[in-house]
């Protein structure tokens, strides 16, 4: 009915996107999410008194829409960007490789930093540097691009093992969670068409100074709710009738809905006559990724963040002012494309990342570990494989007023948080004009 609310199902960042951009507009929105919190994947708990992430989330300055939803929020002041993309790489040998961006334009930024790299020999730097402009001319809407994966596409182009697992890897791993030899091409390609051989400032990451619980689910309560909006938490939906949705068996009517749950969810909420072939989405199934968190009593690394090669480390982050350490340090160490530990005891978890990391930072052989803990996210984003991107649904159903969002969607983008903010806007379009079109003359 034209004069009930817009129902949001899921409060992570797509269902939060649309929540605050609806309400911008002036529309009335509910949304509904069956946890006690807001932010989906990105969240924080307690421990020791520690404001503890589920997980690193990074994001890029090409990232525009997260960036926006930032500034929306009003938390924009709580992110550090980089002034200039700048990576250390790191090896349990003592080598160190440095990936920074020059003063060239894009997409010539980064051939110096290429031709530098120490991790490759200077063979495999030029053929790393061919390869960039090589990606530079793929189209990663080209349908024949998802049925290919990017491994086979590097070897094609003469990059050697060192050189997929060195430098190729790095990015696919950490954009898509998925190893250079699963990878689908088109999303690899977009990725670092995007950032890395795009705009020269592109590629810089940012970072979250505070916990992703105040960045994400307590900024956006307080902005959907300023906007005249109702958030409902530990509220579940379990049903979605025209005009109306069944939450914690009662019925709400509502003036829209947008589902924006993850694809398994979505698959069993959305009706069939909805959106014929739906089970189809179950087809993305899932990619986990662990992370490793590990508190010293000594600082045991000046580096803010580094990525790691010939390691189980991939990549290590120094969360020590973000979750309020006060003495010590806190690393946390994400390991994307985890099936080898998602169900890997704990005990045995640590039996290899400390020493792991007392290989990289030789301060840690003399820092005793006061804390130790495991996060996993076993379904962290869908499997980004040969023949995913066909089975990424649009955002609208076959029902007027019924609409999809989630990173899982046909965004253009891989399974991001800039992926998910995008679903989100997407469908408050969609919204938008639905509700014009019902609007009484």
């Amino acid at each position: 009915m034209s004069g009930a609310p817009v129902a949001i199902v899921g409060g992570g960042l797509a269902g939060i996107a649309a929540a605050v951009a609806l309400g911008e507009a002036g529309h009335r929105v509910t949304l509904y999410e069956a946890r006690p919190r807001l932010g989906g994947a990105t969240h924080s708990f307690v421990r020791n008194g520690l404001s503890v992430d589920n997980g690193q989330h990074v994001f890029l300055r090409c990232c525009t829409a997260y960036r926006g939803l930032l500034d929306r929020l009003g938390v924009a002041g709580r992110v550090r960007l980089q002034d200039r993309f700048d990576v250390r790489v790191l090896t349990p040998a003592g080598r160190c490789g440095r990936l920074q961006r020059g003063v060239l334009p894009g997409p010539f930024h980064l051939l110096p930093a290429l031709a530098g790299y120490r991790l490759l020999k200077p063979a495999d730097r030029l053929r790393a540097m061919r390869v960039s402009l090589a990606l530079r001319r793929l189209d990663p809407a080209d349908p024949a691009l998802d049925l290919t994966d990017l491994g086979s596409w590097l070897s094609a182009h003469g990059q050697r093992e060192r050189a997929r697992h060195a430098l190729w890897e790095l990015f696919a791993m950490a954009a898509l969670n998925v190893g250079v030899e699963g990878a689908a091409l088109g999303p690899a390609a977009m990725v670092f068409k995007t950032a890395l051989l795009g705009r020269a400032g592109a590629a810089d990451i940012g970072v979250p100074t505070v916990p992703l619980g105040e960045l994400h689910g307590d900024a956006a309560r307080t902005a959907i709710e300023r906007r005249g909006g109702a958030v409902r938490l530990s509220a579940k939906v379990t049903a979605i009738e025209r005009d109306s949705v069944i939450v914690d068996g009662g019925r709400v009517e509502a003036s829209a809905v947008i589902v924006a749950t993850a694809h398994e969810q979505a698959a069993a909420l959305v009706p069939e006559q909805a959106a014929p072939g739906r089970e189809r989405w179950r087809g993305l199934d899932a990619s986990p990724i662990v992370n490793v968190h590990v508190v010293y009593d000594r600082r045991v690394t000046r580096v803010p963040f580094a990525a790691v090669v010939d390691s189980p480390v991939q990549w290590v982050f120094d969360k020590t002012g973000a979750a309020g350490l006060r003495e010590g340090q806190y690393l946390a160490v994400s390991v994307s494309a985890a099936d080898q530990w998602i169900d890997t005891p704990t005990a045995r978890v640590r039996a290899t990342f400390v020493p792991a990391l007392e290989q990289i930072f030789p301060g840690a052989r003399q820092a005793r570990v006061i804390d130790f803990f495991v996060t996993r996210e076993r379904r962290a984003t869908f499997r980004q494989c040969p023949g995913s991107g066909a089975l990424r649904p649009e955002a609208a159903t076959r029902w007027p007023g019924l609409f999809l969002a989630g990173a899982w969607t046909d965004t253009g983008w891989p399974d991001t948080m800039e992926a998910a903010v995008r679903s989100g806007l997407n469908a408050t379009c969609l919204v938008r004009r639905h509700l014009k079109r019902e609007r009484p003359r």
